[in-house]
């Protein structure tokens, strides 16, 4: 699982990761990550459909020793040419989320990113811990693989994203921390847990 240590864009340091906590999962926000744009834009429009793996990493001290990386979230992204706006599935181990209608690209950006959380089980609420969102573009030809509906493997997945990226597949990491469960902010949920 190491594999998601590869090269990233770097993240301005005027965005800090948002991490709030909903009693039993850990969700993160970015309002000013906007990964719809440039390559990936410009194949939605032009009818392609564009993938992005998504990973949310928990650590017991700062990056070195990992306490909880569930499997990696696909984000499924397509675009309505007659309405100019995008649709969204995001598929995981054992759930899948579509957005309820189509939505602007700002829109998209945030109902992903917000759907998006890792379970606190085991996490005590004193503990400090530190978190880790990685987003990264996959590459066409691994699109097939991502949107089969008999899942992906997890050697596969460790392929796709260990995979050295091209210059036209974007990538961003947000680092957090050190956090405590008991100090972040709270938001009620009715999502079931995740990761």
């Amino acid at each position: 699982m190491a594999c998601l240590a590869i090269p990233l864009s770097e993240a301005r340091a005027d965005e800090p990761l948002e991490v709030t906590f909903d009693g039993d999962n850990i969700h993160v926000a970015a309002p000013g990550l906007h990964f719809l744009t440039g390559k990936p834009l410009e194949r939605l429009k032009n009818a392609a459909t564009v993938a992005f793996v998504s990973q949310i990493t928990l650590f017991s001290d700062e990056g070195k020793t990992i306490f909880r990386r569930p499997v990696a979230e696909r984000l499924i992204v397509s675009y309505s040419l007659w309405e100019e706006k995008f649709s969204v599935t995001i598929r995981g181990a054992d759930s899948t989320r579509t957005t309820p209608r189509l939505l602007t690209a700002q829109q998209a950006e945030s109902w992903c990113i917000e759907n998006l959380a890792i379970s606190s089980l085991g996490l005590a609420p004193e503990r400090p811990f530190w978190l880790r969102f990685e987003l990264r573009a996959a590459d066409q030809k691994d699109l097939g693989s991502l949107l089969s509906d008999t899942g992906i493997s997890l050697g596969t997945l460790i392929e796709i994203v260990a995979r050295r990226r091209g210059a036209d597949l974007p990538s961003w990491r947000r680092d957090a921390g050190p956090l405590r469960l008991k100090d972040l902010p709270r938001m009620f949920s009715v999502r079931g847990r995740i990761g």
